[in-house]
C-alpha cells in the first residue's frame, strides 16, 4: 500500500494522519508499515482526506485519483458487492474458500451486517479484476485492473 507515500507527498508526519484518522500513532504506524491491515473506514477516510483513489492506495494503478469521484456509498457498495460475485457465477461458497473464510462471512458482507475487511477488498478486487473504487460506488464507471499485484 501506498500510505508512507501518500503520507510524504502530502508533508505529513505520522502523528498527523493519525490525528486525521482519530488514531494513536503508534496504531498508524503499523499500518504504514504493514504490521496490521489498516480497517476500510480508516482508509476511505484518508482516500478521502487526501483526494487519492482506493486503487491508488492498493497500488493497482498509477491514476492518484479519478475524475468524479465521490464519497463512499453503502448502498452500492451492498448492490455491487454481490451483483458483481453472481455476474462471475461464483458462488459465496466458492468465494468464501478463495479468501479462506466461511460461507457465513460473505453472507454477512452481502447483508451489510458486517463491512468487508480490508484484506478480503484487496483479494476480491483480485478475484474479479474490479476496482475497489467501483465497487465501493466511490465512481460509476466499471474500472477493471491491468496490473493487479
Amino acid at each position: 500500500m501506498r500510505l508512507k507515500e501518500i503520507r510524504i507527498n502530502n508533508n505529513c508526519s505520522q502523528q498527523d494522519v493519525a490525528e486525521i484518522l482519530g488514531v494513536k500513532r503508534n496504531t498508524y504506524t503499523m499500518w504504514e508499515l504493514e504490521h496490521d491491515k489498516i480497517p476500510l473506514t480508516k482508509l476511505i477516510k484518508l482516500a478521502e482526506h487526501f483526494n487519492v483513489s482506493l486503487d491508488y492506495i492498493f497500488e493497482f494503478t498509477d491514476l492518484e485519483t479519478y475524475p468524479e469521484c465521490h464519497k463512499f456509498n453503502k448502498d452500492l457498495y451492498l448492490t455491487r458487492i454481490k451483483e458483481i460475485r453472481k455476474y462471475k457465477k461464483v458462488t459465496q461458497e466458492a468465494l468464501a474458500k478463495k479468501l479462506n473464510t466461511t460461507n457465513s462471512v460473505i453472507s454477512r458482507y452481502e447483508k451489510g451486517e458486517t463491512f468487508i475487511l480490508t484484506m478480503f477488498l484487496i483479494q476480491y478486487c483480485k478475484i474479479f479484476n474490479v476496482s475497489a473504487d467501483y465497487l465501493l460506488g466511490k465512481i460509476d464507471n466499471p474500472k477493471y485492473l491491468k496490473n493487479s499485484k
